[in-house]
């Protein structure tokens, strides 16, 4: 190791062209990479609901769908309106009243399935069928064309056009949470450091690694817009603390009085032993994520453990060589430190750590039971403003044709005319269908197929299938609708076990489904990894445990506010927060029984170790802890999809929670049972030799 840190010492310039260079690939990479913006694209392939939906795709040509209403517009401008969608590239098929009836007629005198199917009133609907899925690049541009073709009385929803609109504001939205997020973290490393020139080395040194992990992201093929918005924020937050311990170990190397350069060497090889274990508990608890069966969870558990790895490979090489390029700037301009030491409160904790932690046991109670009593969405439709055109399009389609969700219904193309209408008309018998559409429902049992005429023929019946359309006013996600499919599905299993049922609201209720499961595994899972690391590098099985206890308490206390607040979370928040919460700010409690450990393999008592560990590790975790929140925060306040807002407000309130508990709660478990602590650890006492003890200080 002392030759590799030799080498970025001495040959700092290489080492930067080299960064440099490398970060033409990564801008490539970068570009390269698909951003998928369709959360239920994400389930799992053997689910009923993606089987069905890969059927419509193959066999019907509909990979995708939006709806259009139009407003007081006569019939022929209606079929000329058609002609223009479906000329679009992107657009399969139009599907509209006239391919099943004849529009010249007043549509009152219609088939009244037909009828009641496509008109309102004065208004009219359109299905918009696409030959790629909603998140792919081909329907997003189609979704652009289609809404530059229609008219101010034209309203354009569904789920394609809510994907669309997503992309757009996301695409408007992600440079100002870099923006804002670098800014709200510089003024704390302004506040934490002495030098003024340090937060802007920081912030490169960091750009690199965020650099080289969204280009290494193409060998993914795609990652999700929630992963890319999460990333560099999340990647500044907690790879900061890397590159605060390796400057302050140059800093002591300086001040033993060694000259730069051999200071910085003895910084990298200190630097790299220690973050390597530090790190270790959090790429592990962001690996725990590919335990979901939906693949979002090793979506965003990949890059975000990448991230991390990169962060430490960049701290020990571009770090290094910009900080001794910059030496001479960093030193001379400094300025007071705002951040303090927590003298009085480390007293605090020491004279009162059992009535802390029995208020803290009280406090907790509460939180843990609301926590799993909280609203959730489930759907893309209640993140985003009100104000876009696929939101305003959506709730038309509700106003008008009492319309939120649309069920497929695919069944065996050998059921009989006269099943399928039993069928359709059962399943429009049910609460919350407004109506069923299906052309055995009126072309009678009696007619041969070959004087079906073939546009009807193509729509309904394709690939061994016969389709049936259902429009339901129930939202997708909610009790109702999840009760109502269940109905459907019962309706139509009964005729044909092999049947399928799909849309948005079937994909849906399988996310709240996959979800609940998830949710228990990587809970699980990361906590039994975070125990294992833990326990071997503090040789304890009570370390690990009063460890995971602190930031669990402090991840219910995150989880259990919107509760009390009345605040509907995202699904995936339960999943996504409390692995980033504990991977992110398990590093604070470790940092701080390090310190106490020592300090009592020094001989002093317990309240003696609590006190100096809260007293010299306060400044650190109020650092750490401040810049993982600031990082968060400004995306929060600024971010209008919903989604984003919420998991950035939970990550950042659960940094300061952790924090809190740490500082305060963390150190009363350190006392009250640091006898249990002797009994069930290795060499507790023991002091260990320089490199054993370089090998877990400041993890």
């Amino acid at each position: 190791m002392e030759r590799f840190a030799r080498f970025i010492v001495h040959k700092k310039a290489v080492v930067l062209i080299i960064a440099v260079l490398l970060l033409i690939p990564s801008v490539i990479g970068f570009i390269g990479t698909y951003i998928n913006y369709d959360i239920l694209s994400y389930l799992p392939g053997e689910l009923e609901s993606i089987q069905g939906e890969d059927a419509l795709e193959k066999d019907f040509h509909i990979a995708s769908t939006a709806m259009v209403t139009v407003e007081h517009m006569t019939a022929p401008d209606v079929v000329g309106l058609k002609e223009k969608l479906a000329a679009i590239k992107g657009v399969d098929k139009v599907i509209w009243a006239d391919d099943i009836a004849d529009v010249t007629i007043p549509h009152e005198i219609m088939p009244e399935d037909i009828e009641k199917f496509f008109y309102s009133d004065d208004a009219t609907l359109l299905i918009v069928t696409f030959t790629d899925n909603s998140a792919s690049l081909g329907t997003m541009n189609a979704m652009e064309e289609i809404k530059a073709v229609l008219q101010k009385n034209c309203f354009l929803g569904g789920m394609s056009a809510i994907v669309e609109d997503t992309k757009a504001l996301a695409d408007r939205e992600m440079p100002l949470y870099v923006l804002i997020a670098v800014l709200l973290l510089l003024v704390v490393l302004f506040l934490g450091m002495r030098s003024t020139v340090v937060p802007f080395i920081f912030l490169v040194g960091i750009a690199f690694a965020i650099f080289y992990n969204f280009g290494t992201n193409i060998f993914l093929g795609q990652i999700s817009y929630i992963t890319e918005a999460l990333a560099t924020v999340l990647q500044l937050g907690v790879t900061m603390d890397f590159s605060i311990f390796l400057l302050h170990r140059y800093e002591e190397e300086k001040e033993r009085g060694f000259k730069s350069e051999d200071a910085m060497v003895s910084a990298i090889q200190r630097t790299f032993a220690s973050i390597t274990g530090s790190s270790l508990t959090t790429i592990a608890s962001f690996l725990a994520m590919c335990t979901m069966s939906l693949a979002l969870g090793a979506d965003i558990g990949i890059v975000m453990a990448k991230g991390v790895l990169l962060g430490v490979i960049c701290t020990v090489t571009v770090l290094p060589a910009l900080l001794m390029v910059f030496d001479k700037a960093v030193h001379k301009y400094t300025h007071r430190t705002f951040i303090p030491k927590l003298k009085r409160a480390s007293r605090f904790v020491v004279k009162h750590y059992r009535s802390i932690l029995i208020a803290f046991i009280v406090l907790v109670i509460p939180f843990c039971l609301a926590q799993s009593k909280t609203d959730v969405y489930y759907t893309l439709l209640d993140t985003l403003p009100r104000d876009l055109v696929s939101i305003q399009g959506t709730d038309k389609l509700k106003e008008t044709f009492n319309m939120t969700t649309t069920h497929f219904i695919l069944v065996d193309d050998s059921l009989d005319n006269y099943q399928v209408r039993e069928i359709a008309q059962k399943v429009e018998a049910l609460d919350g269908v407004e109506q069923t559409l299906a052309y055995e429902k009126f072309v009678g049992g009696g007619i041969p197929a070959e004087f079906i005429p073939a546009k009807i023929t193509e729509i309904f019946q394709n690939g061994g299938r016969k389709m049936i359309l259902a429009n339901s006013s129930f939202k997708a996600g909610s009790e109702e609708q999840n009760q109502q499919l269940e109905q459907i599905q019962d309706i139509v299993k009964s005729y044909d076990p092999s049947a399928l049922v799909t849309g948005e609201g079937a994909m849906t209720k399988d996310l709240i489904e996959v979800a609940d499961t998830d949710f228990q595994n990587v809970n699980l899972t990361s906590i039994l990894v975070v125990f294992l690391i833990v326990a071997v590098v503090f040789r304890s099985i009570s370390i690990p445990v009063l460890l995971v206890a602190a930031i669990e308490s402090a991840i219910m206390i995150n989880m259990g506010i919107p509760y009390f607040t009345g605040t509907e979370i995202p699904f995936i928040s339960s999943i996504v927060v409390g692995t980033i919460q504990l991977g992110a700010t398990i590093d604070y409690a470790i940092l701080m029984t390090t310190r106490f450990r020592e300090e009592r393999q020094k001989g002093r008592d317990a309240k003696a170790a609590a006190q100096i560990a809260v007293e010299n590790c306060s400044q650190s975790i109020l650092s750490s802890g401040l810049a993982f929140f600031a990082a968060t925060i400004g995306v929060a306040a600024i971010s209008r999809i919903q989604l984003i807002q919420s998991l950035c407000e939970m990550i950042s309130r659960g940094a300061l929670i952790s924090m809190f508990t740490i500082i305060f709660v963390f150190p009363a478990l350190l006392i009250v049972f640091s006898r249990l602590i002797e009994k069930t650890s290795y060499h507790w006492l023991t002091v260990q030799n320089q490199k054993g003890a370089d090998l877990n200080a400041n993890l």
